[in-house]
């Protein structure tokens, strides 16, 4: 038995001293901050070993090329941009850029992946087969093999006089795809709001439908709620604005288009490489996701003449998505990246600009450094959202 009562000799409080040093959090948070420390500490040294050799060499250092005219153009851009601009300018349309090239192909793979995930469980003996050939396939071809190669494809087109006429609403040319789109009005950033509005009243109907359905057992169908609120809302919103239908058609001019809205061949090309690459892999997760569910259950789900959308919603998905979603993640981190291939059929990314910022200021470091730490970033932001989408799915013991 301890005597607490000599607090004259310090032994008890000594005691308790000895105990925290010797703790296994204390430990633990003791290593993490000495690895902290050392990383920071051999990130300095090393960054200041490259300014003294650069100045050495009478390079200059420093992140104020940023303010600096870029002197160069930029054939296409997501904001206004001109040669007169800055670098930091030129970084930021890159950045647009890879973002908008990184959205789309993230959109065109989840749904192709998806799509042939399902083929390849399915009961359809031909089906299966043609989705494990497009498994197959596009996962074994380098991505930037298949990026070139839809390169070539789309410059092989025919040029705008010879296009190919998408029944009335667009064309596809070696000059890209030319599409019809509506003529900018007000209304159109209020029915964007709207339908975000819409999508959250959705999901809060749907998350109270699933504890009304777990407190009583009585299910309440938010199927065509949630679609008339989403849907409904925008289209209010457009009649309240007088229901602006103007649409701008493209038509050919000269040697090429007037009108709609055009995506470059280097745009399309990138894009249907990386997405392809991306769905086979996806496909993959979508299966394994799907097969993983117990089949026991799904028989059990059917034995009480439950309807078969009703069975992959309530049954099959709620458990897939546990074993989907942390190896999807990781797949759309990888697509992100793989857009950074960019410069090889001269579309104007992040890192294609960023290499000719580099190439012109000679400040090579900060440049990297630069196109690095945006990727980092990018990639931990949609790793969060990810993640906080697998918390949002998980089944929830109880």
């Amino acid at each position: 038995m301890i005597d607490a009562t000599p607090a004259r000799d310090g032994q008890p409080s000594a005691r308790r001293s000895k105990d925290l040093l010797y703790s296994e959090g204390f430990r633990a948070a003791a290593y993490q901050i000495a690895l902290a420390a050392a990383v920071v500490f051999v990130g300095l040294f090393l960054y200041q070993n490259v300014v003294e050799n650069l100045q050495r060499q009478n390079i200059a250092t420093g992140f104020g090329f940023l303010r600096e005219v870029s002197q160069f153009e930029i054939g296409e851009t997501l904001i206004n941009y001109s040669a007169r601009d800055t670098y930091a300018r030129a970084l930021l349309v890159g950045l647009l850029n890879t973002l908008s090239v990184s959205a789309a192909g993230i959109v065109l793979a989840t749904i192709i992946g998806f799509s042939v995930g399902i083929a390849r469980v399915s009961n359809n003996w031909l089906l299966q087969r043609i989705a494990t050939g497009y498994v197959e396939i596009v996962r074994n071809v380098p991505v930037i093999l298949q990026v070139i190669f839809w390169a070539a494809v789309t410059r092989n087109l025919p040029a705008p006089r010879q296009a190919l006429e998408l029944w009335g609403l667009g064309f596809l040319s070696n000059r890209g795809l030319t599409f019809a789109t509506p003529v900018a009005d007000p209304a159109h950033g209020w029915m964007f709001l709207a339908l975000v509005a819409g999508i959250a009243l959705a999901g809060i109907g749907d998350r109270w439908a699933r504890r009304h359905r777990e407190a009583t057992g009585k299910h309440v169908d938010m199927l065509w709620p949630s679609l008339a609120v989403v849907i409904g809302l925008p289209l209010v919103v457009w009649l309240a604005f007088g229901a602006p239908h103007l649409i701008s058609f493209p038509e050919r001019k000269g040697f090429s288009f007037v009108g709609g809205y055009t995506i470059s061949p280097e745009f399309v090309a990138l894009m249907t490489g990386i997405s392809l690459y991306a769905s086979g892999f996806i496909a993959e997760i979508v299966r394994a996701g799907i097969e993983a569910t117990p089949k026991g259950q799904v028989e059990a789900a059917r034995s009480i003449a439950l309807r078969p959308r009703f069975i992959m919603r309530y049954v099959v998905l709620p458990q897939a998505l546990r074993v989907i979603v942390p190896p999807l993640t990781s797949q759309y981190v990888s697509l992100i990246k793989n857009s950074s291939i960019a410069v090889v059929v001269g579309y104007p990314d992040l890192v294609n600009i960023g290499n000719t910022v580099m190439n012109q200021t000679g400040q090579a470091v900060e440049a990297i450094a630069v196109m690095m730490t945006v990727y980092l970033i990018i990639s931990v932001v949609t790793s969060l959202l990810m993640n906080t989408y697998n918390r949002l799915v998980a089944i929830k013991e109880r």
